[in-house]
């Protein structure tokens, strides 16, 4: 591992400001559970590591039925899937967090962390990114805000700029009669995942009125399946055109094989998964 400066921040601002005098030579350490496997495999080579663990405005979980909820990017993946708030508005999000990784890495590691490391295969982003969910990114020169569904380029990269920060996860109220649902399958428990998804569906008068497929470990980033939601739009929903939204899905999706799972077994997960995630957020909007 070569040798770097290690700088912990107390306060946004100073942290800020060193990103935007270091840029390209620093990265940021959130939790660490995977920049210090990538540091270890000399994967990365960064001058200074700047750590921003210990800032508590970061650390914070907010709600309110007009705002929505509000997220610093410091919450732990332990905090969510405790929280009593987010089993109450936001079920899915506790839900997902009991098949993240291991109790160990739930403990230190942070959802703005898991996020800009942007692994494809991750868990958190697919029912982020149907709850419609908004990242804030800070720098010294301002802030600006990003849907999640437009926040990762490749693999492993986002929008965030060298001089940026991830600082809040914004996630709008859930409107009535409204179900969301997540699904993976891994080789073993807390082990990788070979494929992902998550579905939201709201309900009016009987009808779909909107509904949201995000799929994960299928492509080079978390992603919609646009094309397999609009099959469900505006339309009674029943197994038939479930059938045919998760065929849509497959479709849609970009795997890759490798010593885990081929193309072609990814894709027949996509189906499966996306029509128990459809099937389960369905119930939920009908029970809401």
């Amino acid at each position: 591992m070569r040798e770097f400066e290690y700088l912990r921040m107390n306060t946004l601002q100073e942290a800020c400001s060193l990103l935007s005098e270091y840029k390209d030579e620093a990265k940021v350490l959130a939790g660490g559970q995977s920049l210090l496997t990538l540091l270890k495999l000399n994967m990365i080579s960064p001058s200074y590591l700047i750590d921003i663990k210990f800032i508590p405005e970061l650390n914070y979980m907010d709600f309110d039925e007009k705002e929505g909820l509000k997220m610093g990017a410091l919450t732990t993946h332990r905090t969510v899937e405790k929280s009593p708030l987010l089993k109450e508005k936001f079920t899915v999000l506790p839900e997902t967090e009991l098949v993240v990784a291991s109790v160990q890495t739930r403990n230190w590691g942070t959802i703005g962390g898991t996020l800009v490391h942007a692994d494809p295969i991750g868990d958190i982003a697919p029912p982020l990114i149907v709850l419609d969910s908004r990242v804030k990114l800070i720098s010294a020169d301002g802030e600006r805000t990003v849907p999640l569904a437009e926040f990762f380029v490749d693999f492993f990269m986002t929008v965030v700029e060298e001089n940026e920060l991830l600082c809040e996860i914004q996630i709008p109220a859930l409107p009535a009669h409204t179900g969301v649902a997540y699904q993976k399958f891994s080789t073993i428990e807390a082990g990788i995942k070979i494929a992902g998804a998550a579905a939201m569906v709201s309900l009016d008068d009987g009808l779909c009125k909107d509904a949201k497929i995000a799929l994960s470990a299928v492509a080079p980033v978390p992603m919609r399946a646009l094309k397999a939601e609009e099959i469900l739009k505006g339309k009674p929903l029943d197994d038939r055109l479930i059938e045919q939204a998760a065929q849509a899905a497959a479709a849609e999706a970009d795997p890759v094989t490798d010593m885990h799972a081929t193309d072609e077994y990814r894709r027949e997960l996509v189906k499966v998964l996306v029509k128990r995630a459809a099937k389960m957020a369905l119930e939920r909007a009908r029970a809401s």
